[in-house]
């Protein structure tokens, strides 16, 4: 037995079968629905030319820092030592590596 708003459904009894196949039909439905609306509107924006997705955002110590990362980097420090020692975090670290890498690498 399921209970849905207060409402009892009898699974076992062939009507409640039947009701809870046709409100998950129903519910499968407007779950594909939802789906093709936001993938039409994923790429709308697209072709508008908009970006999609998570946008970089300001990091004012860690740029700051970042000539003085590259320097420990090229000297073979690691991201954690580097962290430490200029009170950023190791992730941070790793971030301006990223970010500040040559192009000719990778």
């Amino acid at each position: 037995m399921g209970v849905m708003n207060g409402m009892t459904l009898d699974l076992s009894s062939p009507h409640g079968r039947i009701l809870a196949t046709f409100l998950s039909g129903i519910a499968e439905f407007e779950r594909d629905l939802i789906s093709e609306r936001i993938k039409s509107g994923l790429a709308a924006a697209k072709s508008h030319g908009r970006k999609l997705g998570r946008q970089m955002g300001e990091r004012p110590k860690s740029d700051r820092l970042a000539p003085q990362v590259m320097a420990l980097i090229a000297e073979g420090r690691s991201y954690r030592w580097i962290a430490r020692n200029l009170g950023i975090s190791k992730n941070a670290a790793g971030d301006v590596a990223k970010r500040y890498r040559p192009n000719d690498i990778m």
